[in-house]
């Protein structure tokens, strides 16, 4: 945890920003039902920093149906923060849906794209490969019954 609510964003040069929390508000998160809970003294310093490089951006959305969403992850949005860029991830929310799991796969994933890996472009290319090969094959027994 770096914060909950409130988040200050600093911009160091050339193009990086960092989140960190408030003094008042630092390690403490709110939680309907329970209250107020400081995360350091729950879950210990691993679980908590003082800043974080900001990488990427989260937009929970109110999931509607019959609404189109990026379901390849081929979609590259980005958001400007204090001048930079940022991938903007749009993830649509409902009940039953488990957010912190799937913000945390965003996550990983982003860090995957930055390390030059990107799954679904690597699922689009396998899906293109296969068309293509099952394309030959129709293609060749066409002129195979042809020839008979």
């Amino acid at each position: 945890l770096v914060a909950d609510d409130i988040i200050k964003v600093r911009l160091k040069l050339p193009a990086v920003l960092f989140g960190e929390g408030s003094d008042l508000l630092h390690y403490h998160m709110e939680i309907r039902g329970l209250g107020i809970i400081n995360i350091k003294h729950l879950f210990g310093v691993a679980a908590i920093r003082e800043r974080k490089k900001i990488d990427l951006v989260i937009e929970l959305v109110e999931w509607q149906d019959g609404q189109e969403y990026d379901r390849l992850g081929l979609e590259e949005t980005t958001y400007e923060l204090l001048g930079v860029k940022l991938p903007l991830q749009t993830i649509p929310v409902r009940q039953g849906r488990n957010i912190t799991t799937i913000v945390e796969v965003a996550a990983r994933n982003q860090l995957l794209k930055e390390m030059g890996y990107h799954s679904a472009v690597e699922f689009e290319e396998r899906l293109e490969q296969r068309m293509a090969e099952t394309a030959r094959i129709h293609s060749q027994s066409i002129i195979g019954d042809n020839l008979e």
